[in-house]
């Protein structure tokens, strides 16, 4: 059993955890009415990584703690800002499965053994308003460290005394801010290091040559190159890609549709920028991005049409549900859903995703650049946007020049998926293009956005058909299945008649010519 908590703090550094005159008083803060001090707490963390330490490269850390309150296995991950995730496990002797698990798409199938050991004494003073309501902690730390790496390359052990101030969960992060200027303006200064651990692997020189998730820029690239650009936006997705893993493992509303589409994003501009990327590394990558987005798709189809459907059936007058409608449907998303979440967790566990994983990280640190590599965005990013958007072009003028029907259907959905290809292209030139590959990918997207609304009509056209006759089948009344087919018909429709006027809007050679100007 895990508990998850988000974690807002603040490190700075401290002269003395003993004598705490230097400390001002804080009940000057605007919302703070008192301070209460708390007797000390000995604290006993091991921090676990790989022995590259690619946890710590991606920001990330995980540690057994005994002491306190809170001991157990904490994982903390990465969010904005001063916060982080800390997802907690209870105290047992080896590293729960569910925290591995969690950790995957950082440590990539390494081997977790000790990295450091970490004790501290710790004296707490809590921080509160008005009304008696805790608002923030203010810990005193005096750590001591050791390095449980072989590679150690100073002494295996440091000590130093640091303070922290996190916030309680419901408190103003604006709080942060105040008390932060109250301690600057009485010289104490943030800490150099974000972490303890990361305080000590720099200390001890254990953690010397550590991995980086992010890189400014790989050694082989040309500044301000179209190489700049196309790595800066795939290294984004793949970071999105890292960080949406373990909210897909916990079933966070929208990460499965969120990294289904930053799998999108990855595979269109490794397609898209094939003159910067050599296609013999990016096309086997591009097959497994789409193998996980298959995979992912499962669980992310039945999201939407479930929202979908319920939404339709829950806006019907009473008087027109005939049946057990909506038992049937639940049932159906029931049977449908398990499944599909079992597809997914599968794929997050197997070694073939771990494989792609290990293939986006060595593609960002030693891409495969083309000549066109080193050429002027200006000229490279326009040249992919414009062939992707005539692409698009011939592939909504040959659904228009179709009759109503499944093979327009089918033509209008190819539409769609040119007008993504388009859309990602814009964006992945935005650090150079600026405001005109932004205003052509914003009609773009609404092209996109008529096109996929007609999609899942057809998506929902069909399984209200098969409900329906099941429906029939047990001898129940088909009546409410026939009604929202006919929505859902007349929602193709009316999506049908709106595009040429948004394909106009997006189609007109201004949005195009801007880019080159």
């Amino acid at each position: 059993m895990t508990y998850s908590k988000r974690e807002t703090e603040r490190k700075y550094e401290a002269p003395s955890a003993d004598d705490t005159a230097w400390l001002p008083d804080l009940t000057s803060v605007d919302g703070i009415a008192s301070v209460v001090g708390e007797g000390p707490d000995e604290l006993d963390a091991v921090y676990y990584d790989t022995d590259d330490l690619r946890l710590v490269g991606a920001s990330a850390t995980l540690r057994r703690r005994t002491g306190g309150a809170d001991a157990g296995w904490h994982l903390k991950l990465p969010l904005s800002g001063d916060s982080r995730e800390e997802v907690q496990a209870p105290l047992s002797d080896t590293i729960p499965v569910t925290l591995r698990d969690l950790a995957l798409s950082r440590t990539r199938g390494g081997e977790l053994r000790p990295v450091v050991r970490i004790r501290s004494t710790r004296s707490t003073q809590h921080l509160v308003g008005p009304e008696g309501t805790v608002l923030a902690e203010l810990s005193l730390d005096r750590v001591r460290a050791e390095s449980l790496l072989a590679k150690s390359t100073r002494a295996a052990h440091t000590s130093w005394t640091e303070m922290e101030v996190e916030l309680a969960e419901d408190t103003d992060p604006a709080l942060l801010d105040v008390v932060d200027r109250t301690l600057r303006k009485n010289g104490i200064d943030r800490a150099h290091n974000p972490s303890k651990l990361a305080r000590a692997l720099e200390e001890t020189g254990a953690g010397t040559g550590a991995p980086r998730l992010s890189q400014e820029r790989a050694e082989n690239v040309v500044p301000g190159s179209a190489a700049e650009d196309v790595l800066g936006y795939v290294d984004a997705q793949v970071h999105s890609l890292v960080d949406l893993d373990p909210a897909v493992r916990r079933g966070l509303p929208d990460s499965v549709h969120r990294m289904r589409v930053t799998c999108r994003r990855l595979r269109s501009t490794l397609r898209t920028h094939r003159a910067v990327l050599a296609r013999e590394v990016t096309d086997p990558i591009r097959e497994e991005l789409k193998w996980l987005g298959g995979e992912l798709g499962a669980e992310r189809d039945q999201e939407v049409l479930m929202e979908r459907l319920d939404a339709r059936l829950g806006a019907l007058p009473s008087e027109l549900v005939l049946g057990p409608v909506g038992a049937r449907l639940r049932v159906w998303n029931v049977s449908r859903s398990s499944e599909a979440r079992q597809r997914t967790l599968d794929a997050l566990l197997s070694p073939r995703y771990l494989a792609l994983l290990n293939s986006l990280t060595a593609l960002t640190k030693q891409p495969p650049l083309r000549r066109k590599a080193a050429g002027e965005p200006e000229q490279v990013l326009v040249k992919a946007i414009l062939k992707e958007f005539d692409q698009l072009a011939g592939r909504v003028a040959h659904a228009l020049e179709l009759s109503p029907g499944t093979e327009r259907d089918t033509a209008l959905h190819q539409a769609r998926k040119a007008a993504k290809k388009t859309r990602y292209a814009t964006e992945a030139a935005r650090a150079s293009l600026g405001k005109p590959a932004k205003r052509l990918g914003k009609r773009v997207k609404a092209v996109q956005k008529v096109l996929g609304e007609h999609q899942d009509s057809v998506v929902a056209r069909d399984v209200l058909r098969n409900l329906a006759l099941a429906a029939h089948a047990a001898g129940e009344s088909g009546f409410t299945w026939g009604l929202l087919y006919g929505q859902e018909n007349a929602m193709a429709e009316r999506c049908e008649r709106e595009l040429p006027t948004v394909w106009a809007d997006a189609s007109k050679p201004g949005l195009r010519e801007a880019l080159v100007h």
